[in-house]
């Protein structure tokens, strides 16, 4: 077998080089070629175990028969019809679908999750008439420039572009908490400090809109939070007359076992945005809420391709499958037989200095003898998984993600994490 990255991989990066916008950012050299369950085959043969799951998209697992099936027979009828302006049965059925599993009764389709932050964003000004909102540090909303304006997990995101008016209070981040407290004698200070600090220094409750915020942070670092800090923010949120917004883009869709990973906290927020897994593949965003709330008229927000047909059908075909086959109930089993698997790793090896995670939504964080952040050790053991054949992504300051497609099976997630060893032990012993 050709080490990565072969003859025929090198030379489609040279081109994508010369066509692509530098923006992009790619962690190692994996040029992919198709796909199957868990397993990505690269251009050159190469089998990897994916434990990104096309960054939590692929929950159903690569090339899903079902879910292509649904595409091919909505493809041989019409794959567009502009749904902002005509009526089509597919977006109605899938919005009837999410409504039965949600409990929201309303649905604005877009085409990827920072839309649906965006849509959110303009609904809860719309309905408030205040234009103030408050995020979190370390949470991942976007890059538009609405989203970007919640988003505060990296200052290279948000340099030189403007923002609308944000203001953002500190995660339920346990493991490094910015007050030095201890869980669970804290009284949820982060919480607490949106009240204590924020609503009477900086941004007043009668001026806010909404407080967005995601049930476990992903791009921050794959953060839980006490059962208590969402409990705690919707209790804000109903004492100011403020709208929850719980961004749902990367927990949701049964990563977390539950639907909606707010289920997990027995929290519900006022607006709900969805996007990445639902669309079973294909770009489908949606952003939920109660008619009393999306009653805007017509014409106050739109896209054109918003409720596409194709990927309708796929996402309708992929809730049922993810249903049918319990993958909430899988997340949750397997999942805690991977948080296992790693905690053994993390009494054997120091550098692993927390292991957290909900379903299959886990992150190891990296740290120094000293516990501090160490991004250069957790890069070099994702790349030396590339090598080893398993697909990882990094997230935090110093985090390795694990977020495998929901089908996964015992056999695979072992065979992943036997290579993830394999690696963490080259480069911890290096």
């Amino acid at each position: 077998m050709i080490e990565p990255p072969g003859p025929l991989a090198k030379n489609i990066i040279e081109r994508d080089c010369d066509v692509m916008s530098s923006c992009l950012a790619r962690p190692y050299p994996l040029v992919i070629d198709r796909a199957e369950g868990v397993t990505v085959t690269d251009v050159e043969g190469r089998e990897y175990i994916d434990f990104v799951a096309g960054i939590a998209v692929m929950n159903v697992g690569h090339s899903n028969p079902a879910v292509s099936e649904a595409i091919i027979a909505q493809l041989a009828k019409i794959s567009h019809c502009g749904f902002p302006d005509f009526f089509a049965e597919p977006p109605v059925r899938l919005a009837e679908r999410l409504k039965q599993m949600t409990g929201y009764d309303q649905v604005f389709y877009c085409n990827s999750g920072t839309e649906s932050v965006e849509a959110a964003i303009k609904l809860a000004m719309w309905k408030s008439h205040k234009q103030g909102l408050v995020g979190f540090y370390g949470g991942f909303h976007g890059r538009t420039l609405g989203s970007l304006s919640l988003t505060c997990s990296k200052v290279k995101h948000k340099a030189h572009f403007p923002a609308i008016r944000t203001v953002h209070s500190h995660y339920a981040y346990c493991f490094r908490c910015p007050f030095n407290n201890e869980y669970p004698d804290c009284g949820i200070q982060c919480a607490a400090y949106i009240e204590d600090v924020i609503f009477k220094r900086e941004l007043s409750p009668d001026d806010t809109a909404a407080i967005v915020v995601e049930p476990v942070q992903g791009e921050g670092g794959y953060i839980v939070p006490p059962p208590e800090f969402h409990k705690e923010v919707r209790r804000i949120c109903d004492d100011h007359n403020l709208l929850m917004v719980a961004d749902e883009v990367q927990a949701g869709c049964y990563r977390t076992g539950t639907f909606m990973a707010m289920e997990n906290f027995g929290v519900r927020a006022d607006i709900v945005c969805m996007a990445k897994a639902l669309g079973g593949g294909l770009p489908l965003g949606a952003m939920l809420s109660s008619s009393d709330i999306m009653d805007w008229p017509p014409g106050t927000h739109s896209n054109t391709f918003g409720g596409n047909l194709l990927a309708s059908a796929a996402s309708l075909a992929s809730l049922e499958y993810m249903e049918k086959e319990d993958l909430g109930g899988h997340a949750k089993e397997l999942g805690g037989h991977i948080m296992k698997r790693l905690r053994e790793m993390q009494a054997e090896y120091p550098a692993i200095g927390d292991v957290r995670g909900l379903g299959l939504m886990i992150g190891i964080e990296l740290v120094k003898p000293d516990g501090s952040v160490d991004p250069d050790t957790r890069d070099r053991i994702i790349l030396e998984g590339y090598k080893e054949g398993i697909i990882l992504l990094s997230c935090g300051d110093s985090v390795i993600r694990f977020s495998p497609p929901l089908v996964i099976t015992k056999e695979e997630a072992d065979a992943g994490l036997d290579r993830f060893e394999v690696a963490l032990k080259k480069v911890i012993r290096s």
